[in-house]
This record gives C-alpha cells, structure tokens and sequence, in this order.
C-alpha cells in the first residue's frame, strides 16, 4: 500500500507539473508597425500565407500541439524572433525594391533548405515549399531585367562615376550604426572578393575584403574566417547601356561584415551594419536590426555564415580565389 501510496503522489506531483506549466505562457507580441502586405499576384500571396505566414506574421497560426508547454515556449520564442527577422505582414510599407530584396532572401532560404526550419518540419511535416510553388515564386521575382538607362537618366550619380575610387564612398556616415558596428572607411580599396548582379532589385553588388579576409583567402584557411575579417558589399543600380552591357548607376548603400567573436556574441561573432544612400544613413531601427541579418545568413552557417565564398582561380598552391 506504502508503494502505491508513493506512486499515487509521485503521479498526482507530475499532472499538477505539468498543468501548472500551461499558466506560464509568453505573449507573442502584438503588431509593432503598419498593417501593410505585400501587393503580389494572388497565386504568390496564397503561396506566402499557406507557408511562411505561420511564423513570419502579425497573424501566427498555432495547431493545437504548439499550444501545450513547453512546445509553446520553443514556438514562442520562434515566432517573436522570425516577425523581427521579416514580417509579412508589415513588409508592404517597406519601398518597392526592398519588399523584392526580402523576398528574393526567403527563396534564396527556401533553396538552402534553411526554410522551413527542420525542427518545424518535424512537427509541421507537410508544411515545406513545393517545387510548384518555389518555381512560382522564382517566376514572379523574374524578368532579371536591368534598369534601362533611359529610365534613369544618361548621367549616374555622382558618387558612381569611378565606382570603388569615388571620394564620396569614402566619407563618414551620417551617423553611427545602432548596434555599435564601425563604419569602415578603407572597404573601397580593399582587394574584389565577388562580383554580382541582382536581378530581383536591379543591383550590381561588389564584395571586397580586409587584407586580413585575403591573407585568409590566399591562405586557404575557409570556411572559418579569422579574427578582424571584414566585409564591405557594395550596391549601385545597374544600369543597361542599351548594347546588352550592365553598368552602375546609382550608389545604393554598402553593408559590412566584421568577425569579431567576443564584442559580436550575440550574433554568431559577426557585426553587421548597413548604410544607405548618398549620405551613408545608417540602417536599422534599434540595436537588434542586426538578427535581421543573422537571419539571413543563417543557411550558410555551415560557410561561416558568408555567403560570397571566392572561387578558385588560378591552378596554383599560392593562387588568389575570388
């Protein structure tokens, strides 16, 4: 009787436990900017509600599992860190050319399989993208068609005309970044890592490094990249010259990446800042803007989480990659 007695109280300690941890429910939050979607074709928003509206959303959706603790906290806490990462519910007040940026990000994510997030799948198992559904997405995020040069004029700005030894690029910003990260003022004559052009925001982007990345590079020391590694990703607009040639227009803004483990702990060792336009105007609302980012180059932690890895050229030992 003793032993069962035992049990009894041992069971009845467990279910009190257990129902004490559903009072402890953290908030999901409640809508922090302006109500404005995404104004896409219906076949791409239905594709974005059914599978990403879940989490990245003022309007999450919870199936009855993800309500019991301690799933909830784990979903909780997911969803608050997904919305601050992209929310689609208030992507639509963001201009034009940044609402296609995010979204060319999510499919790039979706390519990686880093979206869904596996745990999710797990408990979620027939919530992962389609091919159906990527190649609609990729199909609404093409034509790659440059800017025409009619459209923008024949002159580019100023600050574009020499694109790297422009002295414009190579001012202080307009102000700090709100996370603490540096302006950089050397990063356009630092050594090209990669070269690209966005089709989904009509961009050319140029990468360099630090002498520190190249040393990195030429020492084929990657993935892990060393202490004072840093980054600067350059964007103008990319211009057609009507002759089937991209030139750059505009200077758009420059973002850097600087590894730091201990002063940028808190995002995987990385500081990450943005600055934007003519006056270098700092990007970000407050000093966890940069989870954003971290969000971002999540599906390639695996590469350090950068995504411009050079290429090799070249055959020998010694060889610059870019």
């Amino acid at each position: 009787m003793a032993r069962e007695r035992r049990s009894f109280v041992a069971l009845a300690l467990v279910v009190a436990a257990a129902l004490g941890m559903q009072a402890i429910r953290p908030s999901l939050g409640s809508p922090a900017g302006a109500q404005v979607e995404m104004n896409v074709p219906p076949q791409v928003k239905e594709i974005l509600v059914r599978r990403c509206y879940a989490c990245h959303s003022d309007q999450p959706r919870l199936v009855w599992w993800d309500q019991v603790a301690p799933v909830y906290w784990v979903v909780a806490s997911d969803v608050q860190r997904a919305r601050r990462v992209l929310n689609f519910s208030e992507l639509g007040a963001k201009p034009l050319a940044r609402q296609r940026a995010e979204l060319f990000e999510s499919v790039n994510q979706i390519q990686l399989g880093a979206m869904p997030m596996g745990l999710y799948l797990l408990g979620h198992p027939h919530s992962g993208v389609t091919a159906k559904e990527l190649a609609t997405l990729k199909a609404y995020l093409a034509p790659f068609q440059p800017v025409d040069a009619t459209s923008v004029g024949d002159e580019p700005a100023d600050e574009s005309v020499a694109v790297l030894s422009s002295p414009g690029l190579q001012r202080q910003p307009a102000g700090p970044s709100p996370n603490g990260v540096p302006f950089l003022p050397g990063f356009a004559d630092w050594k090209v890592i990669s070269v690209a052009d966005r089709g989904d925001d009509h961009t050319l982007r140029i990468v360099t490094g630090n002498d520190i990345a190249i040393r990195a590079i030429q020492a084929r020391q990657l993935p892990s990249w060393p202490e004072g590694a840093a980054f600067a990703s350059i964007a103008w607009q990319a211009v057609d010259d009507g002759q089937g040639h991209l030139r750059p227009g505009k200077f758009l803004q420059v973002e850097f990446m600087e590894k730091h483990r201990v002063q940028f702990a808190g995002t995987e060792g990385w500081g990450f800042a943005r600055f934007v336009g003519d006056r270098l105007q700092p990007y970000g609302k407050g000093p966890r803007f940069d989870n954003e980012c971290l969000g971002c180059h999540e599906p390639v932690k695996g590469n350090d989480f950068v995504f411009s890895l050079p290429l090799p050229r070249g055959s020998g030992p010694g060889g610059l990659r870019r």
